[in-house]
């Protein structure tokens, strides 16, 4: 995978969220031992030029809102896939 060395790390910890469940941009930065990077967690999923084998739809905001989403179709292909795995959506926001 071509990206940062960060970037990598992240790629990485996604494709170890199992189908079905979701994690956090926070829990996903403490996973990769920077705890404070959430934000840089989102622009890394943000960048990913893998998807979807770089599963970065199973990652959500803390707040309950489903974030972003870099492949096509945005946000509303993000709730689709999460749908498609099982997860409920109804609970998540848009944005």
């Amino acid at each position: 995978m071509k990206g940062t060395p960060f970037q990598q790390k992240v790629w990485k910890a996604l494709k170890s969220i199992p189908r079905g469940e979701v994690r956090t941009y926070a829990q996903v930065a403490v996973q990769i031992g920077h705890p404070k990077s959430a934000r840089a967690v989102a622009n890394a999923c943000a960048s990913n030029p893998y998807v979807p084998e770089v599963p970065c739809h199973r990652v959500v905001r803390s707040d309950g809102g489903l974030g972003g989403y870099s492949g096509t179709g945005g946000v509303e292909q993000k709730r689709l896939l999460l749908s498609e795995e099982g997860v409920d959506v109804s609970q998540l926001k848009a944005r």
